[in-house]
């Protein structure tokens, strides 16, 4: 294939994708769940404003928002999804209430036919639209209102500090007191009211919720709808016909033979230069984040059997789930972007055999924002989740709410200028290479691209205002999770490792421009519009479903062909005695493509479909998904760039490398045991719980509290404590080619 054809594509499928994702953009903003500015009862009586809407939205979000249990489906998976929980309690609260009046009874003693008629009553009251868009009023019955008071009285009970509701609160791993003032609950609840009210109100005209019937709820008429079953079944059909595709092409392309491996390393004699030696640090730094971030999952994990306890130890007084569990994400982040950035800080005087002046400062100038943004954002979280922040200064300085991009605007907009601090010493480095005329010209294009892409595309995250509709805030949030951190970030590391196995030899430029390129239009072609399968549920039209639902069914297909990649990558470490010491770097690059292909293809298309993610969002088959992607995918191939640049700063050592060996297979087996023998079971469960009684039961500490349940979720701390055991090496490692004690005297 050639590379104008390729670049042609790719073209193509920027503008066609980013198109056609900005339309729905615009659409979803205009369907959108509405805030009304007043909710009036029938007999006339304010219930509350818009405005308390929204200042209840930045009190959720300063308690930790996604952090602690759901709003959409979206969040961490210990306390309840709020939205699930506020409807089944509302709807079992007016179901009791009618049925006492009529029959002085409770609503599950009556007969079937009783039943009948009330659940019917009840869809009509929960589903009609009652919102007047021309002067944006909401009017609910004296019931709903008298149903709110009812939930208002259990939520401010639960999020303050009532003694009855203790051993929920240690269910749910909330401290004590996660909000203490009292107007700050009353906000709060008129939050979990309105984001409730969409996934169970008809759009205008409609038969459909604001959030497709999400959550599965019976007892209001929350079931599948057939767009969903329609949806799922045209995906697997996208899959089966993506994959012949692509094993055709395979089968056509696939050559036998292989460049010449030369007997010496090329890479030897390659000048280090004062900017690639300053990178050092940044490896330092990213080795003690993985510990950390390691501590925090272990304490995050353990909070699930022990929910304001660390075997006893009172941790959740000063290091609450919601704060650990922010700490563990957001570090995963910081040491995965850093590794990558200083990659490339590494290797873009390398390719391009130019070191500006004054390189070496810009590097340092930006080691230490670095260090800035990581301290000062840690601190305004456990500022603001300990609710010692005003809500403005919560959102600016504090904690966001939103999974991934937690940290305050202020460290956003730090992060955002580091960002293109980055870039900037980037492109005047390759700024040479760009302008020659040669083979690897395309090769550099597509590396700046993929540069500037990691520097705008963080801007997404500041696309949203402190009381921006939630359902516009979750589409410009996934496009950080999805497209920075998913998508343009692998798309630089191809880049990355292209250039790699070019400079070692291994491959031919010319090889390794069509592969990457070829690469990058198959992964793009359905990671862009992909971004939408994330976006069912919250607030979205159906289109939205119709495209998420193809266009992640097409990501999964080049995952599926991810063991020729493997098989390449193991053939290369194997291919002369002096690439034996690249050994390690490359078993971890072999490890992102096992994980790629069961991380993110199986466990992501086990929830990817409409139909599973119906039933299956907000439970425990995410984070199988999630801990598998994130760390299995772009974690392990941030350690293995890493441990190339160690590699190459010093080839004329030779390292001990019984502690790297160690390290590799215990964080894989531990990250294999931890999914398979505790995470993905208790996800799978929740999932038979959540088609058969509904989302709530599945999130309930009713579920989750049982003995086999609880069962599994101890045997998670044998992964665990593999896993951590893994790192520990790996770090030992990495600290130890600075002391000596990796390194063969």
């Amino acid at each position: 294939m050639k590379t104008r054809t390729l670049w042609i594509s790719f073209t193509a499928v920027m503008i066609l994708s980013f198109g056609v994702l900005l339309f729905f953009g615009r659409e979803i903003y205009r369907q959108a769940p509405p805030i009304p500015e007043k909710v009036v009862t029938t007999s006339g009586q304010l219930l509350f404003t818009g405005q308390e809407i929204r200042d209840g939205q930045n009190v959720w979000q300063s308690t930790g928002g996604q952090e602690l249990g759901t709003v959409w489906g979206h969040g961490s998976y210990q306390a309840p999804d709020w939205t699930a929980d506020w409807l089944h309690r509302e709807a079992t609260f007016i179901l009791n209430t009618w049925s006492r009046e009529g029959y002085n009874s409770d609503f599950d003693a009556l007969g079937v036919e009783p039943q009948a008629a009330l659940t019917a009553r009840l869809k009509e009251e929960m589903r009609k639209n009652t919102f007047d868009p021309d002067t944006k009023t909401l009017v609910v019955s004296d019931m709903r209102a008298r149903a709110f008071q009812s939930n208002s009285l259990h939520y401010s009970g639960l999020f303050m500090n009532s003694p009855e509701q203790a051993g929920l609160r240690d269910a749910y791993a909330m401290m004590d007191n996660t909000i203490r003032d009292p107007e700050r609950m009353k906000l709060l609840n008129t939050f979990f009211f309105w984001a409730t009210w969409a996934t169970t109100t008809n759009r205008p005209g409609q038969e459909i919720t604001y959030s497709n019937n999400w959550p599965p709820e019976k007892l209001v008429g929350n079931e599948p709808t057939g767009s969903l079953v329609f949806w799922t079944g045209f995906s697997v059909i996208i899959l089966l016909a993506g994959i012949g595709l692509l094993a055709w092409y395979y089968a056509a392309s696939q050559t036998h033979g292989g460049d010449k491996v030369p007997s010496i390393n090329p890479m030897i004699g390659t000048k280090v230069t004062p900017s690639m030696k300053a990178t050092l640090k940044y490896f330092w730094v990213v080795t003690a984040l993985i510990l950390v971030q390691i501590l925090m999952g272990v304490i995050t994990a353990h909070y699930a059997v022990e929910g304001q306890a660390f075997y006893g130890i009172p941790l959740a007084e000063f290091l609450p789930y919601s704060l650990s569990r922010t700490w563990h994400i957001q570090l995963a982040i910081f040491w995965i972007a850093t590794s990558w950035l200083a990659t490339g800080l590494y290797y873009a005087p390398v390719i391009s055999g130019h070191e500006p002046k004054y390189q070496r400062l810009g590097v340092n100038l930006l080691f230490g924002a670095l260090l800035v943004i990581v301290v000062g954002s840690l601190a305004g979280q456990f500022m603001g989740i300990m609710q010692k922040l005003g809500l403005i200064e919560n959102f600016w300085f504090g904690h966001q709410g939103y999974e991934y991009v937690d940290l305050g605007r202020f460290w956003q907009i730090f992060l955002f200028i580091g960002l293109f601090i980055w870039l900037f010493l980037m492109g005047r480095s390759l700024w040479p290479a760009l302008k020659q005329k040669s083979e690897s010209r395309s090769l550099v294009t597509l590396f700046v691209i993929a540069s500037v892409a990691i520097a705008a595309f963080y801007g997404a995250g500041l696309m949203w205002g402190r009381q921006t509709n939630l359902a516009m805030a979750e589409y410009w949030r996934w496009w950080v999770v999805h497209l920075w951190v998913e998508g343009f970030f692998e798309v630089f590391a191809t880049v990355v490792i292209g250039f790699l196995l070019v400079r070692m030899q291994l491959v031919q430029i010319k090889t390794a421009t069509i592969s990457v390129l070829l690469s990058t239009v198959i992964f793009l072609s359905g990671g862009i519009l992909g971004t939408f399968h994330h976006l069912y549920f919250t607030g979205t039209p159906i289109a939205v479903l119709a495209l998420g639902a193809t266009f992640s069914a097409l990501e999964v297909v080049p995952l599926v062909f991810v063991g020729f990649e493997a098989w390449g990558n193991l053939r290369l470490s194997r291919s002369a005695d002096w690439v034996k010491n690249y050994k390690w770097p490359i078993y971890f690059f072999i490890a992102v493509a096992f994980w790629n292909l069961v991380g993110a293809g199986i466990f992501g298309f086990l929830i990817n479909p409409p139909i599973a993610l119906y039933y299956m969002q907000g439970l425990n088959t995410t984070p199988v998904h999630g801990h598998t992607a994130l760390f299995g995918v772009y974690g392990m191939l941030g350690i293995g760039l890493m441990l190339f640049v160690l590699r190459e700063m010093n080839l004329g050592v030779v390292w001990k490398e019984g502690s790297l060996k160690w390290a590799f297979w215990l964080i894989n087996i531990g990250l294999a045991a931890m999914v398979l023998i505790s995470v993905l079971p208790v996800g799978l469960a929740q999932t038979i719980a959540s088609v058969k009684h509904g989302l709530w039961y599945a999130r309930s500490a009713e579920f989750l509290d049982t003995p086999i349940i609880s069962t599994f979720r101890w045997m998670r701390i044998f992964g665990d404590t593999i896993f951590a055991a893994g790192t520990l090496l790996l770090a030992w490692f990495v600290f130890g080619l600075k002391t000596g004690w990796t390194i063969r005297k």
